[in-house]
């Protein structure tokens, strides 16, 4: 069976997009979740993903003893592998905006995620209007992000961003994530689209894991003390 190693699910982005992935569209696999202890050399964490990754970083997906590492590598590995779950969209233009939107995600909006970190079980409304206030940078990511959205929503007609779930979906669900915890204001027609993507069983499914965790790590935390 594939194994899946990921991060803390509160925090961990990179690891969220192809676990929703795998979850969502039923391909199985086994989960090893390895905590973020720290990313020294020495830490439990790298030691752990270090024996099965060059990198040392999650997610890692592991098919009998092969490695694959970084979160679209392991996206088109499974969409070449599972041909019939077409994590992909049929219609080749359409294909190839998501798979640019992917590309976007994957190397953009730094500003954005570096301001508002993902904490799933946080609700931080008045950190997401300060960075909001003060950040252009930030506002302009949250722009093109709905820009970007609409954009596929018009080219697919939805519900969600090429119409049925695809690795797009699984690629912005992180965000989704941090819309909700720092309540960035987004048009009411793009609010709706992430409610469809958070309703999602594979969605549903990695935010409650979250929300079990109970695990506060501080260095992930810039705007919370832990009593909180």
């Amino acid at each position: 069976m594939l194994k899946l190693y990921i991060g803390n699910k509160n925090y961990s982005t990179w690891s969220m997009r192809p676990w929703v992935l795998m979850r969502q569209a039923g391909i199985p696999f086994e989960e090893v979740a390895v905590r973020f202890d720290g990313f020294d050399a020495g830490s439990a964490f790298k030691r752990t993903v270090g024996a099965v990754s060059p990198t040392g970083k999650v997610p890692v997906l592991v098919d009998d003893g092969w490695a694959v590492w970084d979160s679209l590598a392991i996206a088109e590995y499974l969409a070449e592998k599972f041909p019939q779950h077409q994590l992909w969209p049929a219609e080749a233009r359409l294909r190839a905006r998501a798979r640019s939107a992917c590309a976007e995600m994957h190397s953009g909006f730094a500003a954005l995620r570096s301001a508002c970190p993902m904490s799933i079980e946080a609700r931080l409304p008045e950190i997401g209007a300060l960075v909001l206030r003060d950040q252009p940078a930030v506002r302009a990511d949250l722009d093109r992000l709905v820009a970007l959205w609409g954009d596929l929503l018009d080219l697919s007609g939805g519900p969600l961003l090429c119409g049925a779930f695809s690795v797009a979906d699984a690629f912005f669900a992180p965000v989704a994530m941090r819309i909700q915890t720092y309540a960035l204001p987004v048009p009411p027609r793009i609010a709706a689209y992430l409610e469809r993507l958070c309703a999602l069983p594979g969605v549903k499914a990695w935010v409650e894991g979250a929300l079990a965790e109970h695990d506060f790590i501080e260095f992930d935390e810039p705007y919370r003390l832990k009593q909180n």
